[in-house]
């Protein structure tokens, strides 16, 4: 069985951006903070989007050389099945696993069309995608390293089991977070903390920024609210 959260857990983080449940994430010290999130070069292809969040539908991908047995490249009601088996909503998680990934996009129109019929929300690939106009028009999340024009010999190796992608390991039904800022897991079993804390962090920061921007401002201020919203320096 795949832990999830409460529909209420859900949805309420959700609505937040990626950068304020980090905080909270690491003011309750849940992981070391060098973990937990993608590296830089997994780009939010549609930054004007809300946040995604979603459990992860794992594979590896290559674009270099044929596959060993079908056509069509998004032909594969293996995957589709397994991916309806994860609990919803789902995000498409694919390490490009080429000497030279992003050669081809495995992920665009037809795979996103897909993908969304079947509860996902967007895609995260260490690889390439491709058709952003059409799939923005989707409404479905895309972050890669980079984009391409061609399918080349886009296919699926395997799906299912942990793969590594921007220096972060992702199982298969871990909880995806990302926006314009990038991409994190979701501890599960701390995500209720998660929110109370970013919720506390919201409150606080508005606090201060208030202060920041009113009549009042004073260094001797501003030493006494840090002091009090901002323990760890966030």
């Amino acid at each position: 069985m795949i832990p999830t959260v409460s529909p209420e857990i859900f949805e309420k983080l959700k609505a937040l951006d990626t950068c304020t449940v980090s905080n909270a994430i690491e003011r309750l010290d849940v992981r070391l903070r060098n973990e937990g999130f993608m590296a830089g070069t997994i780009r939010c292809r549609f930054p004007g989007f809300k946040p995604m969040l979603g459990y992860a539908a794992t594979g590896r991908i290559r674009s270099s050389t044929p596959p060993l047995r079908g056509h069509c490249y998004y032909d594969r009601m293996d995957f589709w099945k397994y991916l309806a088996s994860l609990p919803a909503p789902r995000v498409l998680v694919l390490a490009d696993v080429d000497p030279q990934p992003g050669l081809g996009a495995f992920v665009g129109e037809m795979h996103a069309s897909i993908a969304a019929a079947l509860d996902c929300s967007g895609c995260v690939t260490s690889g390439a995608v491709r058709d952003l106009p059409a799939v923005r028009s989707l409404g479905f999340h895309m972050f890669s390293a980079c984009v391409s024009v061609s399918h080349a010999y886009a296919h699926l190796v395997d799906f299912g089991e942990p793969i590594h992608i921007g220096g972060l390991k992702v199982n298969s039904g871990d909880l995806m977070h990302g926006d314009l800022h990038g991409v994190q897991t979701i501890p599960v079993d701390a995500a209720g903390e998660i929110l109370r804390e970013a919720e506390q962090i919201q409150a606080s920061e508005y606090e201060l920024k208030r202060f920041c921007q009113s009549a009042e401002f004073s260094l001797e201020g501003l030493a006494r609210k840090l002091r009090r919203s901002s323990p760890d320096c966030l």
